[in-house]
């Protein structure tokens, strides 16, 4: 007799034949995971439930089960790729009023669904803190576009976590197309007119709105309006999140009249809540600040603003009850490979373990007495007694950071196992006495954020350098039990917290970090799948200019740092930046890789690179 289903299998079968009901679909793949939720051909991917299956949590599930169901019912993909605007932004603004459009139509004629699609907005708008903000700079437009959609075509109340958002766009909105969005809600039903009309709207809002196909991935424009909206092609991100059913809408739209609310918006930037920056000075609009600190490479880099930069830990970006709902879901994909990741973490704690335990120093002349050798002295008087004693070991006076890439292109299934393979490596390394620290690096912003916005008042002067607000998360402290810090590792799920990646900083971060450590041995690993990108820096500077950054801080960090540095590349060749490096074609490899780099660096005898060198790099 087959053993009773649990009351989350129970719960995704229902799930699973709702979607296939409401989308008409009955022959559909219904896929629970903890990638972005979407429809792809015939399979449909929506959020995994955790075991507990708290009553938020199941509203929020059903809510986007429900929202991939419409998009089936009354989406027309053929008609939607002859309409698409080419512009990336306004690609992404016309995609969320298409799905407010489906969800709309939803439900108007269904109370469960529309109740389901209240739910899942607000843990959308949860998730972005849009109820906490003071300003229009920190409300990307397209969200604002997709909550007074929900609100106009659902004709259902918002929730307080998006009342919020909407009372602060909603004059300058409606000021430029009317009340609720001017003619669309009268066009649901008609979706070739709808998207004409949605076209409309986009250029009215200059978001641009020209041309049929979003797939080019041409070079990064900057469209000037004559209000003087700041329009940069996002470009790798964006067209990732293109070929889900519905692509993630954190582009932050600058525009003139934001930028008037950015002395609100500077009052909550979070500062760096310590000393390990690897920079200083912050005056907004003065200028672009030469990166030139002590203890990296002096390059012709810049940065035009530290003001909106931070240095967060993970539980001040999520409340607690989300970050154990987000630790349940890590744990629930843990656990499908865990026999393999914990099998290699175990045969690296063997290992380790082996040399603390077995590793000593024969015939000596004081220490342990080597009863091994005293046959020798019954053999042959003339020897002396022979004395052993234990080498000092290397790794227990070392320290590991592992650095993860946060950027978008990480969302999915390698940012999760991520996560897995970090969360085991550290309590591995714990076991055995290493200190261990695990940092993430992404953006505040898509698209610049404030720091853009303080550009455009200065004057927009030219070679600004990095032009974006950036975000350097400490997921794990070198000296926070793993116990205190495990919850926080779910923050990586979290939808729209990976934005873009400018990794020469990130690196020299935590590089700074490591210094200050008072282990003799110091280890960085970096875990990355691209080279960096920001497109609101790239579309002002040099093409390569967060890339030469990059290698000018890996050759100095190798050639003139202590610290032993090792990086993993997925789907990347990360070997022609690193000279200890690998690179992963498959995102399930990444947790052997891991163990199997960390094994080797503690099998070789500490390096001690740059010892007693001293100057800086430059580049031109």
């Amino acid at each position: 007799m087959s053993n009773p289903e649990t009351p989350v299998e129970n719960f995704k079968r229902a799930t699973a034949v709702a979607i296939k009901a409401i989308g008409h679909q009955p022959e559909l793949e219904v896929g629970f995971t903890t990638e972005p939720m979407g429809v792809a051909g015939t399979r449909v991917k929506v959020p995994l439930p955790s075991a507990g299956m708290p009553r938020a949590e199941t509203a929020f599930i059903r809510g986007a089960a429900d929202a991939v169901a419409l998009r089936l019912r009354y989406h027309d993909p053929k008609l939607f790729a002859r309409s698409t605007p080419e512009n990336i932004v306004a690609y992404t603004a016309f995609e969320v009023l298409e799905q407010a459009r489906c969800e709309g139509l939803g439900a108007r004629d269904m109370a469960g669904v529309a109740s389901n699609l209240s739910a899942l907005l607000d843990e959308r708008c949860k998730q972005q803190g849009f109820e906490r903000a003071g300003a229009k700079a920190e409300i990307p437009l397209t969200d604002v576009l997709r909550i007074l959609a929900h609100e106009a075509f659902a004709q259902q109340p918002l929730p307080k976590s998006a009342a919020r958002a909407a009372e602060i766009w909603r004059p300058w909105v409606e000021e430029r197309i009317g009340a609720h969005l001017g003619k669309l809600p009268e066009l649901l039903h008609d979706q070739k007119a709808f998207a004409a009309e949605a076209m409309r709207v986009l250029r009215v809002l200059d978001l641009g709105g020209s041309g049929k196909n979003p797939s080019n991935d041409g070079e990064s424009e900057e469209e000037e309006s004559s209000s003087g909206a700041e329009q940069d092609e996002q470009k790798e991100a964006t067209a990732a999140d293109s070929e889900q059913g519905e692509p993630e809408t954190s582009v932050a739209t600058a525009d003139a009249d934001a930028n008037s609310d950015n002395d609100e918006a500077q009052d909550r930037a979070a500062a760096p809540d310590n000393g390990d920056e690897a920079r200083d000075g912050d005056h907004a609009g003065e200028g672009p600040e030469e990166w030139n600190s002590e203890r990296g490479p002096r390059t012709t880099y810049r940065v035009f603003t530290t003001q909106y930069d931070e240095i967060i830990s993970a539980k001040e970006l999520c409340p607690p009850e989300e970050l154990q709902r987000l630790r349940s879901m890590l744990d629930q994909q843990i656990r499908p490979t865990q026999s393999l990741i914990v099998r290699l973490a175990n045969r690296l704690q063997r290992r380790l373990m082996a040399q603390q335990t077995r590793t000593w120093e024969f015939d000596l002349e004081e220490g342990l007495l080597d009863s091994a050798r005293l046959a020798r002295i019954v053999t042959s008087p003339s020897h002396t007694l022979s004395y052993k004693r234990e080498k000092p070991m290397d790794f227990r006076d070392t320290v590991v950071t592992l650095l993860l890439d946060n950027s978008g292109s990480m969302r999915g299934r390698p940012i999760t196992l991520a996560a897995m393979s970090a969360d085991i490596l550290v309590r591995t390394l714990e076991r055995c006495g290493v200190k261990a620290e695990i940092l993430g690096f992404t953006t505040r912003t898509w698209k610049g954020g404030q720091s853009r916005d303080a550009w455009v008042k200065a004057g927009k002067p030219p070679l600004p350098g990095r032009l974006n607000d950036i975000r350097h998360i400490v997921y794990k402290a070198a000296d926070e039990p793993w116990r205190h810090a495990r919850r926080n590792l779910g923050l990586m799920l979290r939808e729209g917290l990976l934005k873009e990646n400018i990794d020469g900083e990130a690196l020299l971060w935590a590089h700074t970090r490591l210094l200050a450590r008072t282990e003799q041995r110091r280890i960085l690993m970096v875990i990355s799948d691209g080279a960096p990108v920001d497109d609101s820096t790239l579309s002002v500077n040099p093409g390569n200019y967060l890339e030469q950054h990059l290698r000018a801080a890996i050759d100095w960090i190798e050639n003139w740092s202590s610290v032993e540095l090792t990086a993993i590349g997925i789907g990347h060749d990360v070997t022609r930046y690193y000279r200890r490096a690998v690179t992963i074609t498959d995102s399930e490899q990444l947790g052997s890789v891991m163990m199997q780099q960390l094994a080797g660096l503690f099998d070789q005898a500490p390096t001690r690179q740059g010892a007693g060198r001293k100057g800086n790099l430059r580049f031109s």
